[in-house]
């Protein structure tokens, strides 16, 4: 047997969790010394101590591991459900993260309030592009409701383009468009050329512009809302108006590192009456 500090390390634990799964009753001491009130424990109780430990760390309650341990779960059973819970984990620490890096995003264009070099905006035409494509509506136009979206929606697209061994004709393109009741229609497209078709996608013409308010954004998309701000202001302080659509053109992206991406940010504009 295993003195509780001995029984701590081996099991990575601490001593006072040791003491405190016992007084719960979830891992109690295999001996109790009737004189000194040491507690003992065997090397088997490990199996226990690893069980409810990985629960627990996978945000399991206390209530919840004591019942899933004394049911005597099967290892494959187990680790099931503890596969299940961590992919359940790691998407909320994705989420998490992406909502940390649109905060930053956010707090980095309030101290560059007032601040904004416009300069770099162009004005420009756009050709009509033949692309493949397919199309989703996010809830708002909050990245974070864009976002899950757009990347789903890339995932539909390039898998057909795979399978069918068609590689790009022109850019990588994505376009937003406000549907009227706050939602924003949401279009991934690869420029194809003439006479390819592939299953599963919708072909078309995505239509020129005559004229659209052009800026270049470097780096990570969390960061994408600085250059629609940079737009904004761009075509407020030189007399235009825009109809809220947009077009994003991919110039480098993936499998560059994202901090090295290139996109392009296009809106069309008009002269304000």
């Amino acid at each position: 047997m295993f003195t509780i500090g001995d029984f701590a390390t081996m099991g990575r634990v601490s001593v006072r969790m040791l003491r405190h799964y016992d007084s719960i009753g979830l891992l109690q001491p295999a001996r109790v010394d009737d004189h000194t009130g040491y507690r003992y424990y065997e090397a088997d109780q490990l199996r226990r101590l690893n069980r409810l430990v990985a629960l627990k760390d996978l945000g399991f309650t206390l209530s919840e591991v004591t019942r899933i341990i004394d049911a005597d779960v099967d290892t494959a059973e187990l680790r099931g459900m503890l596969t299940l819970r961590q992919s359940q984990v790691a998407a909320q620490i994705e989420a998490d993260s992406d909502r940390l890096r649109r905060i930053e995003a956010r707090l980095r264009m309030i101290e560059r309030e007032g601040r904004m070099s416009t300069s770099s905006v162009t004005v420009k035409s756009v050709e009509q592009l033949r692309i493949a494509s397919v199309s989703g509506v996010a809830d708002s136009a909050n990245s974070e409701d864009i976002a899950p979206v757009i990347q789903t929606l890339f995932g539909e697209l390039f898998g057909p383009l795979q399978v069918a061994g068609v590689q790009p004709a022109g850019p990588i393109v994505a376009t937003y468009a406000p549907t009227g009741d706050g939602k924003m229609t949401v279009t991934a497209g690869c420029t194809v050329a003439d006479g390819v078709n592939v299953d599963g996608l919708e072909i078309s013409t995505l239509p020129g512009q005559e004229q659209v308010a052009s800026y270049i954004h470097e780096g990570e998309m969390a960061n994408i809302g600085e250059g629609y701000q940079t737009l904004a202001t761009w075509i407020d302080d030189n007399g235009y108006v825009t109809d809220g659509t947009a077009r994003e053109v991919y110039l480098v992206s993936h499998p560059e590192p994202e901090e090295k991406w290139q996109t392009e940010l296009q809106m069309p504009i008009t002269a304000s009456a």
